[in-house]
């Protein structure tokens, strides 16, 4: 579980590869928004979007509790690809069913990559679809093959 904001969101544990401390990235001038670069991993770079930035405008807030969350992204006729996203607040792991989410009900005009909602003591927990994180020319942009043109 992670925050953006005041507000609490999970991924799919599925999807997750690995969760690691926030790192630097290397910038990628003129990058999408949301892009803030690419990581190393393991000797290979992967694209690193930022959730705060992403959803609320501002870089993520660089504390000990800020980290990059590795995910397998899918691609469709493709071995999936790997992105980083960074997250604040990335304390602890729930475990929920996928069935006791249930759709917030105001779906329309809010973001795809915001599926439904559970409840807890504390509120709402929203998940975050990773796979519609990225627009369609984002992923082109990031996910394009080596030595494909531009």
């Amino acid at each position: 579980m992670f925050h953006v904001g005041g507000d609490r969101y999970v991924l799919d544990v599925e999807q997750i590869e690995q969760v690691l401390p926030l790192m630097d990235a290397k910038g990628l001038p003129g990058a999408p928004p949301g892009v803030v670069g690419v990581i190393n991993y393991r000797g290979a770079p992967v694209p690193l979007i930022d959730l705060s930035q992403l959803a609320l405008g501002r870089p993520s807030t660089p504390v000990m509790s800020t980290r990059i969350i590795l995910v397998r992204y899918p691609a469709e006729g493709e071995e999936a690809h790997r992105l980083a996203i960074c997250a604040e607040r990335v304390v602890k792991t729930i475990q929920r069913d996928a069935a006791d989410f249930v759709a917030t009900g105001v779906e329309a005009g809010t973001p795809d990559y915001l599926g439904p909602v559970v409840s807890d003591a504390d509120g709402l927990i929203q998940w975050i679809r990773a796979e519609a994180l990225l627009t369609d020319e984002i992923r082109s942009i990031l996910f394009r093959q080596a030595g494909a043109g531009a």
